[in-house]
């Protein structure tokens, strides 16, 4: 494994490598749940121009194996998520796309509650603080 250059900007990175659920490794086609989110996130990205702003890119394993079908969103300056416990589906993935935009217009990464998709609430794992900065 090694570092590759990525979006500078707004960022949805999903592990390709997570489980399909808590009890299932794989779907019944044999497919990982992280790279159905990837391909969710992508599908649903490319057909609405509303998410120009957020690329989606995948990684192997973000780590955060008991919170499968994770996601970490990120940009420049601004509070990173780490998200998961999704069903590997369109919902999700709209629903992460659609936090993801209130999340680039926010002023450092913070989203006020009222603004969350309904998808989103309760899948939260961690927060991350920027490079140089913590939250008050």
């Amino acid at each position: 494994m090694a570092l590759k250059p990525s979006s500078s900007g707004v960022a949805v990175v999903a592990c390709n490598t997570c489980r399909h659920s808590s009890d299932a490794r794989e779907d019944g086609e044999g497919k990982r749940g992280g790279a159905r989110l990837v391909e969710a996130l992508r599908r649903v990205a490319s057909d609405d121009p509303a998410y120009a702003g957020v690329a989606v890119e995948e990684m192997p394993c973000l780590f955060a194996c008991q919170d499968f079908c994770t996601v970490h969103l990120r940009a420049p300056d601004k509070v990173g998520y780490v998200m998961g416990r999704f069903v590997p589906d369109e919902d999700a993935a709209r629903a992460i796309l659609d936090y993801a935009r209130a999340y680039a217009d926010s002023e450092w990464g913070q989203v006020p509650f009222k603004q969350w998709p309904q998808g989103v609430k309760g899948h939260f794992i961690t927060r991350t603080p920027p490079q140089g900065f913590v939250v008050e």
